[in-house]
């Protein structure tokens, strides 16, 4: 019982301190204490018990894996997004887009864009560092208030992409794995749903982005924002092609190189966004050193909170709990999509909730004759329901270490797009298979 109720007040207060701004590197740690002191964990090594867990080594192990893990695939998109800013690339495709769609389309180009790249099977990560770039310039042009760039980008990324039929992305994929579907396991259902949830969030992101701007707000620029790009520009089909750069290589090699197709698509996008406009390329060395710094804060606190998640999948609290989600009363795909919400809910992560389920999950609901192909589904979209509470890695990276915001300002938004609409679209999707589709 103690150890449940540190676990569940070091959850809420990891939240309420990344709401109120505090610094990860403080926080993580001293909500792992609390897990660790709840569950009796050793502290240190040297008095670790003979299964070896202890706080330390437990934080460190998660630490260090993810930052081994995506140190690259960070750095290469944090380069790729400067040298789209560097060369004008950026500003050249946000003045197209604004021409063809309208100032008051700005948000909606920014979430197709992150669309097609994550459906193209460029990481959410890699997204929302390439994708940065464009939106400020595209929020900067329209006079949108900035807060709600972050807001974008996740929806764009984290909704109806990630989760669909036929999505590269490893949320779509595990399920794979344990069930023996494809990649466009219940297409039918999915389609209505991934267009339910896409059609809603835009309209809700439009709605809050006009009654910011009846209350006055407008776009604030910062004293390191880039400085807006007039002159000196390529031309919108040279600069297009970094982006196309990057989903072509990532999608040619997603299947036989895994993470490493994102290092070489990151690479190649980051090349041609250098040579596309050579007269052009503002200050390289600088974008260069800011984009390593970018990298290392984002990459650290993302980092940081799944050292956190590593010390609570540790605790007794934690392994009582999943064996108690996947053990509630039959009701099919029901029980099963609360279990992969809460456990992506409290891991902070989609693909750690599916992990850790599914293969409790699989046999159990396949020897009661449930679908599997339905099943997929419903683990896949329950997966991105809770998982982006504002403790989750890609939250505080975007809203962050990219777009510079406060939690506070952004994540209201962030959490209406990524929490509440794929929630919503999870139900739909119930109702869907119950209507027998």
């Amino acid at each position: 019982m103690l150890s449940l109720l540190a676990l569940l007040l070091a959850l809420a207060l990891l939240v309420y301190l990344t709401m109120r701004g505090a610094s990860l590197f403080i926080a993580t740690p001293l909500c792992a204490l609390l897990v660790a002191l709840g569950a009796g964990m050793p502290l240190l090594p040297p008095y670790a018990t003979e299964s070896g867990t202890d706080l330390l080594s437990r934080y460190m192990g998660g630490f260090t894996k993810f930052l081994g893990d995506w140190f690259f695939v960070f750095l290469l998109g944090a380069v790729f997004g400067k040298l789209m800013e560097a060369s004008g690339a950026a500003a050249s495709v946000a003045h197209f887009v604004l021409e063809r769609l309208g100032r008051e389309r700005a948000a909606l180009a920014v979430v197709l864009a992150c669309a097609v790249l994550t459906y193209g099977g460029v990481s959410l990560f890699v997204v929302a560092f390439s994708v940065y770039p464009l939106a400020l310039s595209l929020f900067r042009e329209a006079d949108l208030p900035r807060r709600f760039i972050p807001a974008a980008l996740a929806f764009g990324s984290v909704t109806f992409t990630m989760t669909s039929a036929g999505s590269p992305e490893i949320q779509n994929w595990i399920p794979m794995q344990h069930l023996g579907t494809g990649p466009f396991a219940a297409w039918q259902a999915s389609l209505i749903t991934a267009l339910f949830m896409a059609v809603l969030g835009q309209l809700w992101l439009e709605w809050m982005i006009r009654r910011a701007r009846a209350r006055g707000e407008r776009f604030e620029p910062r004293p390191d924002d880039p400085a807006p790009r007039l002159h000196h520009l390529p031309h919108p089909a040279l600069a297009a092609l970094p982006l196309i750069a990057v989903l072509a290589v990532a999608f040619a090699l997603h299947d036989s190189h895994g993470t490493s197709a994102l290092v070489l698509a990151l690479l190649a996008g980051s090349l041609a966004a250098a040579l596309i406009n050579p007269r052009g390329l503002q200050h390289p060395a600088q974008a260069l050193s800011e984009a390593g710094t970018g990298a290392l804060i984002a990459i650290g606190n993302t980092a940081a909170v799944v050292g956190f998640g590593a010390v609570a999948r540790a605790s007794p609290a934690f392994e009582n709990a999943v064996a108690w989600l996947t053990a509630m009363p039959d009701a099919g795909l029901v029980s099963a999509a609360v279990a992969v919400s809460l456990i992506a809910g409290m891991t902070g992560s989609a693909s750690g909730g599916q992990a850790i389920a599914l293969p409790i999950l699989a046999p159990h609901y396949l020897a009661q004759g449930v679908s599997p192909e339905q099943l997929h589904r419903i683990v896949a979209l329950s997966s991105g329901a809770l998982d982006s509470l504002p403790h989750n890695g890609y939250v505080v990276t975007t809203i962050r270490a990219i777009c510079r915001e406060t939690h506070r300002a952004a994540y209201p938004a962030v959490g209406a797009l990524t929490v509440i609409v794929p929630t919503l679209g999870l139900h739909l999707c119930l109702l869907l298979f119950a209507l027998g589709l």
